[in-house]
């Protein structure tokens, strides 16, 4: 990490660089409360759904190999989830979208949602739910926060952008 910081660092402005270290530390937070959230609420669930297909008076025996694939695959879901707001923030700070943009794509998102968690989840509705549901409320609190934060783009500079 600190070999790329070293190689992008001399080519930032120092507006830019001031903003690195609260979204590094904000990503690492969000990223961490995701896991916790999948660690608290989800598995608890997923794994009671599992255990509802094991047949009564078998012992249900599971592969570590393929449980910590599983737990895995489901900290790196749940923790990239939680980093939607992080990215919802730098797009709209560094003008690569508009707010206004994100907005009028909104049912899309929603969409993209529900379908990521039936994805990403084991194939039961509330599974899928727990991550589609904290994607889009993540993402409306990304459009939320960046109302606060947006730079207005400079004169001239609508007429001439073409994706606007």
């Amino acid at each position: 990490l600190w070999q790329v910081w070293a190689f992008v660092a001399p080519g930032l402005y120092q507006h830019e660089k001031r903003l690195v270290t609260p979204v590094i530390v904000s990503s690492v937070a969000f990223f961490v409360i995701g896991m916790a959230f999948a660690y608290f609420f989800v598995f608890p669930v997923m794994f009671s759904f599992f255990a509802g297909y094991t047949p009564p008076g078998v012992q249900m025996m599971t592969d570590i190999d393929k449980y910590l694939s599983f737990v895995l695959a489901m900290f790196l879901a749940f923790g990239l989830t939680f980093e939607v707001p992080i990215i919802v923030l730098v797009l709209v700070r560094m003008r690569v979208v508009s707010l206004e943009k994100l907005r009028s794509i909104r049912s899309y998102v929603i969409v993209g949602a529900f379908v990521l968690g039936a994805i990403f989840t084991p194939p039961d509705v509330l599974s899928q739910l727990m991550l589609a549901v904290p994607l889009w409320v993540l993402y409306e609190l990304g459009l939320f926060l960046a109302r606060f934060i947006s730079v207005p783009a400079p004169e001239g500079e609508d007429a001439a952008d073409p994706a606007a």
